[in-house]
């Protein structure tokens, strides 16, 4: 069941917060081991959660907007009670943990039901979910596949049903990348609009943001996610708009541009194919889809003297000795990005300035951008990128994702299709700068019109 389908049996009485949580853990408990998308599972908390939330329920006395719903948290998030190890053994275990993070606060004080922590990969580094700690996370549609990363163990949780609302991150992609591989909703809001705390060592390029298997659902998330926090320093003004009272505005006559390829990445012919249907779909909903490229060049070495140099700061401070339990992958970045001088990192600076003009501009003409999330399906695990491919690095295959870090808007998926071997695909929505309610509405109206879209794998097949 959805967040907003569970609030109204509550609501009803139909059902019980108790009831919901007992059968998300029996589902945790059932398929985690097959997935591996959680890391940790807190019951006991979970339950004494449910059953204060029950009796709120039953006083006819809810607490905020998802009372009762459960909820997960990516590893990288701050929960208190609950180790923050961010796939890595070099986090000491044994610490305090006795804050929560800024979204985790909000969704913990709107009566959400923490069940435990998500699977990430080592500091959320790269695109698929594995690490030194926790080891691999598979993709439902395919226990052979990858299910993308970083938020890879939310992305699997969300579509096994293990609970409907999910916190990811997401740097370069990595809300996007696993919600469209495991066929599902995510979306990464405006910068700043979710506060973060405490500050990524990717700096201004990460985001967090919900990942749901409904955009109602995301919607829901998003608006108590979005609710201020001071630890933020660059937090957008606290905005009480309810995203989920937005959704139904209709998108008639918006003005769509659709870019197959941005005008420089390579694309699956499949999933070419699907993205584009989706696309030109959007006409019958009311609104006129021109397909232009935003005009900006591959802009990797924008994001890479970034990243690259944000891994740098985290393996700055570890000895020789934690160095060598580090994911080897995160090792080779953090070296190049130990070669990024100031002036490259100045020069990158300056260029992502222009490119977020240039984006601003572009929003000028059209409400909303198009893209293939991804540029091919989910592929095997057991490797960084796909085999075969030309590149080397996670954003060498994810070429549609990174530059709206960059730029910092609101950028979403929502699932478009299959290819013939069962895989999801994503089509991306971008928006011009703080208008998430556009992407929302937007994800909505094709949400509706194609809802053979939301199909869930064979799990019995996979047991």
């Amino acid at each position: 069941m959805s967040a907003v389908d569970l609030l109204a049996a509550y609501d009803a009485g139909d059902l019980s917060p108790v009831q919901a949580t007992e059968a998300v853990l029996e589902r945790i408990h059932e398929r985690n081991d097959a997935y591996n998308a959680f890391c940790l599972i807190d019951d006991e908390g979970a339950m004494a959660a449910a059953r204060r939330s029950e009796k709120r329920w039953l006083a006819g006395a809810p607490e905020g907007r998802i009372d009762g719903v459960p909820v997960s948290v990516k590893d990288l998030v701050l929960a208190e009670g609950w180790p923050t190890m961010r796939g890595s053994k070099t986090t000491p275990r044994d610490q305090p943990w006795d804050e929560d993070a800024p979204a985790v606060a909000r969704l913990r004080e709107h009566g959400g039901v923490l069940l435990g922590k998500t699977t990430t990969p080592e500091y959320g580094w790269k695109g698929v979910t594995d690490s030194p700690l926790t080891g691999v996370t598979k993709n439902p549609w395919n226990l052979e596949h990858t299910p993308g990363g970083s938020s890879g163990g939310a992305a699997v949780a969300a579509l096994c049903g293990m609970g409907p609302l999910h916190i990811g991150t997401d740097g370069g992609g990595s809300v996007r990348i696993p919600c469209a591989f495991s066929g599902i909703f995510g979306i990464k809001a405006n910068f700043g609009r979710v506060p973060i705390y405490p500050a990524s060592p990717f700096g201004t390029l990460s985001h967090l943001g919900p990942m749901t298997r409904t955009v109602a659902d995301a919607a829901l998330m998003l608006t108590v996610m979005a609710e201020p926090d001071t630890r933020d320093a660059y937090a957008l003004p606290a905005d009480a708009r309810d995203f989920g009272a937005v959704l139904e505005g209709g998108i008639g006559g918006m003005r769509i541009a659709f870019s197959p390829d941005l005008g420089y990445a390579s694309v699956d012919a499949e999933v070419a194919g699907l993205v584009s249907a989706a696309a030109n779909s959007f006409v019958a909903l009311g609104v006129e889809v021109v397909q232009i490229d935003p005009g900006f060049e591959n802009p990797q070495d924008i994001f890479r003297a970034h990243w690259y140099a944000g891994a740098a700061f985290v393996l700055r401070a570890m000895t020789a000795e934690q160095r060598e339990l580090v994911d080897p992958g995160l090792r080779t970045v953090a070296e190049k990005g130990e070669a990024i001088t100031m002036d490259i990192y100045m020069r990158a600076a300056m260029a992502r300035s222009r490119l977020t003009v240039m984006m601003r501009e572009f929003h000028q003409n059209y409400d909303l951008l198009l893209t293939p999330t991804m540029p091919l399906p989910a592929f095997s695990l057991g490797s960084d990128t796909p085999i075969g491919s030309d590149g080397s690095s996670w954003d060498d295959w994810s070429p549609f994702t990174y530059p709206f870090n960059l730029t910092g808007q609101p950028a979403a998926t929502v699932p478009c299709g299959f290819t013939s071997n069962g895989l999801p695909v994503g089509l991306q929505i971008v928006g011009r700068h703080y208008d998430e309610v556009s992407v929302l509405r937007a994800a909505q109206a094709f949400e509706a019109a194609n809802p053979e879209h939301r199909k869930t794998p064979d799990f019995a097949a996979n047991d």
